[in-house]
């Protein structure tokens, strides 16, 4: 199987979460799939320092940032065409909800860029599985608004500690037409209808190996909804 690996700038807080991406990549290969990647190319919302959370006066492009973590090999995300890939999968990181959609400042109200829109309604639409980590899934549910499609999702659970508004981040996926799902870091979300699996990996209070244990939780369930060519 192919992954098709979609990234939305490097560093936790303005851009993809770089332990899930590379984690993503490791369980993917581990599992004996390849991948590759893809980011869209525009600027990100804003640049933060990673040491005190404070805005800096410069401005990144989403694909050069992304790149740093796939090692310079990327392409645009205008560039992605459903006969490429088998999977399409979301690493999490604040990037999804400020640099694909700006959920991280509207909530459900927000906006999403409509490559990214099209890359995951096509991906559905093509019956190709996704694989939603982290916040991502709020990226999913604002994509599919409107289309007819309600997938099942989430984000993690309110039963295990959490740093992030789980409740009110479930409420808003709900508002779009989603279901949430409470998921913890020994399972996954799967919706075998529209081949969406999602895991919550750093939505939880988590060290890296428990979120390197969800992300192959999250790989293994994916991997069989990929649809079989007819005999």
């Amino acid at each position: 199987m192919r992954f098709a690996v979609l990234l939305h700038g490097c560093g936790v807080y303005d851009g993809t979460e770089i332990q899930e991406a590379v984690l993503t990549y490791l369980a993917i290969s581990e599992a004996g799939h390849d991948y590759f990647s893809v980011a869209p190319n525009w600027n990100q919302y804003h640049v933060l320092n990673h040491l005190d959370g404070s805005e800096m006066p410069e401005t990144r492009n989403v694909l050069v940032e992304s790149a740093r973590i796939a090692r310079g090999v990327i392409r645009p995300l205008e560039a992605l065409h459903d006969e490429e890939y088998d999977i399409l999968a979301l690493p999490g990181g604040f990037g999804t909800a400020k640099n694909l959609t700006d959920w991280a400042f509207k909530g459900a109200d927000a906006h999403i860029h409509d490559e990214v829109k099209e890359a995951i309604v096509g991906a559905i639409r093509a019956q190709k599985p996704i694989l939603a980590l982290c916040m991502s899934p709020t990226t999913v549910a604002k994509a599919v608004e409107g289309t007819g499609i309600h997938p099942q999702l989430s984000v993690g659970t309110t039963q295990k500690p959490s740093p992030y508004d789980i409740v009110g981040i479930a409420e808003g996926i709900e508002s779009l037409g989603a279901q949430h799902e409470n998921h913890g870091l020994d399972s996954v979300s799967i919706d075998a209808e529209n081949r969406i699996v999602s895991a919550p990996c750093y939505m939880m209070t988590a060290g890296i190996s428990e979120v390197w244990h969800n992300i192959r939780l999250g790989v293994e369930a994916v991997v069989p909804l990929v649809q079989k060519p007819s005999a």
